[in-house]
């Protein structure tokens, strides 16, 4: 297995996370492990027991590996941004310049990889830095223009900043660039759109 497959097999484990296909995620974390195990490839292996972790929902014992992971290969940005994401987890939400130094970290090492900077706006847009969190989501958008979850947390800080109009394009961006198959997803997409629409103001903060 050469290295662009790795980095595929990554960021196919990536979506699957993300769209919550833990069956699949495992799948591929496993098969990945087994490959990385053949070639001897040190810092693949820790990132992918990682990932098993991460699903697991074992996010100290990820951090562990991802920690092993970033000393095998200190320019792994993803390696960076899953540790960033595993401290959320455990919610070491008092030590948010640690958190946004492995995003900032991992945008250094890896600066083309579009999940570390999503992961980064939908971070900033949760503690409340709504217009620095689109930035971020912009820059991912850049990258991976078709990015289904990113205009859909695009959307979610326009609201949070008041701007309905232009959350509901990003609603319907998010709809057209899902694939077919996340019927739910769109659902929920469509159902978000459609309370914006009727103004509903339990869901909607007022322009």
């Amino acid at each position: 297995m050469e290295k662009k497959d790795f980095i595929k097999l990554r960021r196919d484990l990536d979506d699957a996370i993300t769209y919550a296909d833990f069956d699949l995620a495992e799948e591929l974390a496993k098969k990945a492990l087994t490959c990385a195990h053949e070639q001897e490839a040190l810092g693949e292996m820790m990132y992918f027991r990682a990932q098993i972790s991460i699903i697991d929902e074992d996010f100290e014992t990820a951090i562990k590996y991802l920690n092993r992971a970033i000393r095998y290969n200190p320019k792994d940005g993803a390696a960076y941004n899953d540790r960033a994401l595993c401290r959320i987890e455990l919610h070491e939400e008092e030590d948010i310049d640690q958190i946004l130094a492995d995003f900032d970290k991992g945008i250094e090492v890896e600066p083309d990889y579009a999940s570390i900077y999503h992961n980064k706006g939908w971070y900033l847009n949760q503690i409340g830095s709504h217009r620095k969190a689109i930035v971020y989501f912009k820059k991912a958008l850049s990258l991976e223009p078709n990015r289904a979850v990113t205009y859909e947390n695009l959307a979610d800080a326009y609201l949070n900043l008041g701007k309905k109009r232009t959350a509901i394009n990003a609603f319907r961006k998010a709809f057209q660039c899902l694939k077919p198959s996340y019927v739910d997803i769109k659902d929920q997409i469509e159902d978000k759109i459609k309370i914006l629409i009727d103004g509903d103001e339990d869901f909607l903060i007022r322009e």
